[in-house]
């Protein structure tokens, strides 16, 4: 990723098995503030907007939540080397994701992306900064 700064860093994230593009837009969290709040207050999502989480260094797992949201999400959670290890759909309002232990990135997506692109567990996710 690119050296930290005030600037948000928007990535695209394509689905290089599938030839597919997972997210155009999305955002990475960065710093303490960026990863709790996340999509907190937003009213929604559109289709080609996402937000993406690093797990912390040394603790190699995520789970995400849906806390205060008003929207349903997907979440796809990425291993080593960006490969899609679960992927969680329509996650509604006040619900937590499953722990998924060697997650290394966590993509919050609109409700549907993931069946739009097609994308499934075992497939290879590239990031390119916009």
């Amino acid at each position: 990723m690119a050296p930290h700064s005030d600037a948000p860093v928007v990535l695209c994230l394509r689905n290089q098995t599938r030839g597919t593009v997972l997210c155009p837009r999305a955002t990475l969290a960065r710093g303490f503030r960026g990863r709790s709040s996340g999509l907190l207050g937003r009213g929604q999502l559109s289709p080609d907007e996402g937000m993406l989480f690093e797990a912390e260094r040394f603790l190699p797992l995520m789970w995400m939540h849906t806390f205060f949201m008003s929207f349903p999400i997907d979440i796809v959670f990425l291993g080593r080397a960006d490969v899609v290890m679960k992927i969680q759909t329509s996650l509604r309002p006040w619900r937590l994701s499953a722990l998924v232990i060697g997650a290394r990135r966590a993509v919050e997506l609109s409700a549907g992306a993931a069946i739009r692109t097609t994308t499934a567990v075992g497939d290879f996710i590239s990031l390119e900064e916009v």
